[in-house]
């Protein structure tokens, strides 16, 4: 190993797991150069700062992700405090604290602070803009089956009140054929096409999609678009500029690890006036992100320990994390490639996925398959049946070793094992 790597293991060993309260996560690091290529070593010290279970192996982080240690210890620190008083605390201390959090998120995502506003978690964020839009009876919004529920039935609940009409992609998924994903929507544009709903990931297989192409595109039929990026915001290494998007709302408990019910909403700053917000405020034609965030009282703990999660982020480095879980869906994808009656549903390249990795083995539902992972393998994850896809969806994170993810493939390869008899 080199003298390099060892020095910086040895400096950060113990820091990791026990980072304090409320200082800049790199300024604990002084002098300490994060290697270029750390190999495992470098992540297994990561993996000592996450609250990840060692009995388990935690597969399903694109559900919710464990947050790091330091942010538990954050939010305990914070609740404690706000007990004491909670008036004084929660609303003369910490609710002023949420604007260097705004800065530092906006940061991260390549965008104005006042641009951001900060929620509990991608339906609040999204739903918010679906229901502040002025759409009209007859409108036309183009969206995806293979959209997030919560997002679906927000659109649904509009085409029944308001009679908007809601125009449906069908995907064959994985596709890695740009023009083929570009145009399943750009074919559905009429000239009563007011927004174009996309998912950036789409969480059922990892699906990546063109977003800025399809973007472009509705932006020449004079329609908005909206994104959501639940699971490429601390995922993929992007801006949201970057998208060409309108609207944009993501959790943070995802792949930031912030704490769970904690999210955000960009909205692009000539746009904020004409949302209206989901719950009242004063004002709420005004151009402020934060007649967003007129919530009453609500975990201040949660949103400051959000910080915590960004800094063990920025730490690491988006593009380093992004490489690191592209090589762990690759990683158990690959070794299993040849396991007979094996189907995927997640492209292998890096445009096209990511993190997230989905499988089938012919002869078993992926209810099935997800059941015996678990009892015989303690192996969490997730089974999807959803239009087309019908496996057992793999969701490394991080902290995720290679060696749990050799007991997967020896898991898969012997239930297929026995199916086939």
């Amino acid at each position: 190993m080199p003298a390099s790597r060892r020095s910086f293991i040895r400096q950060t060993a113990t820091l990791l797991g026990s980072f304090a309260l409320h200082q800049n996560f790199a300024s604990a690091f002084p002098g300490i150069p994060v290697p270029q290529d750390p190999g495992d070593d470098f992540w297994w010290q990561i993996r000592q700062a996450y609250a990840a279970s060692p009995n388990i192996i935690n597969l399903n982080n694109g559900g919710v992700c464990p947050p790091p240690r330091a942010t538990l210890d954050a939010l305990d620190y914070y609740n404690r405090m706000c007990a004491e008083a909670p008036s004084y605390y929660m609303w003369r201390i910490l609710d002023q604290d949420r604007e260097p959090l705004r800065e530092n998120l906006a940061a991260l995502a390549g965008a104005g602070a006042d641009e951001i506003a900060i929620n509990r978690n991608a339906t609040e964020a999204l739903n918010t803009i679906i229901f502040g839009l002025n759409l009209k009876a007859g409108d036309e919004v183009v969206l995806s089956r293979y959209d997030y529920p919560n997002m679906m039935n927000a659109w649904m609940q509009r085409e029944k009140r308001d009679g908007i009409r809601l125009v449906w992609v069908d995907l064959d998924l994985p596709s890695d054929n740009e023009d083929y994903l570009v145009n399943a929507f750009t074919s559905k544009f009429t000239d009563k096409t007011r927004l174009v709903h996309l998912t950036h990931i789409i969480n059922w297989n990892g699906q990546i999609l063109p977003v800025r192409k399809i973007a472009d595109q509705a932006h020449k039929r004079g329609a908005e678009v909206l994104v959501d990026a639940a699971h490429s915001f601390a995922v993929l290494d992007y801006k949201i500029p970057d998208l060409g998007c309108d609207y944009w709302g993501t959790s943070l408990h995802k792949f930031l690890c912030g704490p769970f019910g904690s999210g955000m909403m960009w909205i692009r700053k000539d746009k904020i006036s004409g949302i209206w917000p989901l719950l009242s405020n004063d004002v709420p034609d005004s151009d402020n992100i934060r007649k967003f965030e007129s919530l009453g009282t609500r975990s201040f703990p949660t949103e400051m320990a959000i910080g915590y999660s960004l800094d063990l982020h920025n730490f690491i480095g988006s593009q380093r994390k992004q490489e690191r879980l592209h090589f762990l869906k690759n990683y158990w994808m690959e070794r299993v490639r040849d396991v007979r009656g094996i189907q995927f549903f997640t492209h292998p390249q890096p445009e096209w996925s990511c993190a997230i990795g989905n499988f089938g083995l012919q002869g078993l539902k992926a209810s099935d398959i997800n059941q015996q992972l678990f009892e015989k393998w303690k192996i969490h994850s997730v089974s999807i049946d959803r239009e087309k896809i019908n496996g057992v969806r793999i969701t490394p994170n991080v902290y995720t070793t290679t060696d749990e993810l050799d007991k997967l493939v020896r898991a898969i390869q012997s239930i297929a094992t026995a199916q086939k008899g």
